[in-house]
């Protein structure tokens, strides 16, 4: 039995998407009703990461898990793998960043993962770590401005990211929990090609078949708009997060993808290309 945490999230519902029906799978989230729509051949449990009762409940019967924390500075994954340990739980493949493999990423984001995977590392179970780049649809988040009046606005437009598509850290994660030999490995995981918000505008405008505009924020009105969203200290890890795509922390390609799962990574484009609706106007 495998359990897939984050069932409803960006990659969860990916790696429900792409595990095999032959094989048995149980999705976790703290609201279960909400897992309809990506459920297919899964069980559905609810579990809560403050909730004890319900993660042994979750975890029963469970050999392999996918693992996927947000609530940066929490003790989710702590807790959650004594609970795994003590179930008797063999595998776990867990969703990091990559971000930890730079030794100049000091922020509050980063350092929370650190402490997280070795956690893992110390837990005594075997073990898989996926350090993806940021997400491609991390730019849905333009979509309201694109179909309003076609603007996309960003911080530092000129910098570059690796970015992946979700699907493809879905896809070695399944890898993962499913074949033979990725224990003990570390994934670094980005896209083809690293690409500046501009040139992901650009993309989008040419699929989209009309001219996109791009206009850079200044850091202040980022800080307010992430402000909006987030406490402080979070926005002050994703302000030096920023920084350091400036400064050109995220450009390198890795072909992790190609040599796991024996293709290339999906290019911004394809991501456009197969999410594009979300762009159009009504």
């Amino acid at each position: 039995m495998i359990l897939v945490t984050g069932a409803t999230g960006t990659v969860g519902r990916e790696v429900l998407r792409q595990i095999p029906s032959d094989v048995r799978v149980r999705a976790m989230s703290r609201e279960p009703d909400r897992l309809a729509a990506v459920l297919g051949t899964a069980e559905a449990v609810r579990g809560d990461y403050d909730d004890p009762r319900s993660v042994a409940k979750a975890l029963t019967g469970v050999e392999s898990v996918f693992l996927v924390t947000s609530r940066v500075g929490r003790d989710d994954d702590g807790r959650f793998l004594r609970a795994a340990r003590a179930a008797g739980v063999r595998h776990v493949v867990k969703v990091s960043a990559a971000a930890v493999a730079d030794s100049r990423a000091d922020d509050l984001i980063t350092r929370w993962q650190r402490v997280n995977e070795d956690l893992l590392r110390a837990s005594g179970m075997e073990w898989t770590l996926l350090r993806p780049r940021s997400f491609m649809s991390n730019t849905l988040s333009w979509a309201a401005s694109i179909r309003a009046d076609g603007v996309v606005r960003a911080l530092y437009g000129g910098s570059a990211n690796s970015c992946i598509d979700p699907r493809d850290i879905a896809e070695v994660g399944v890898r993962a929990l499913t074949e033979q030999g990725h224990t003990g490995r570390v994934y670094p995981l980005t896209g083809p090609e690293a690409l500046s918000a501009a040139e992901q505008t650009a993309h989008l405008s040419d699929l989209l078949g009309r001219p996109l505009y791009f206009e850079d924020l200044e850091p202040a009105q980022a800080r307010t708009l992430l402000g909006a969203r987030h406490p402080e200290p979070l926005v002050e890890a994703l302000m030096r997060s920023a920084e350091r795509q400036r400064e050109g922390a995220k450009t390198r390609v890795e072909k992790t993808v190609q040599e796991v799962c024996g293709r290339p990574a999906r290019s911004y484009w394809e991501w456009a290309r197969d999410h594009l609706t979300a762009f159009v106007p009504a």
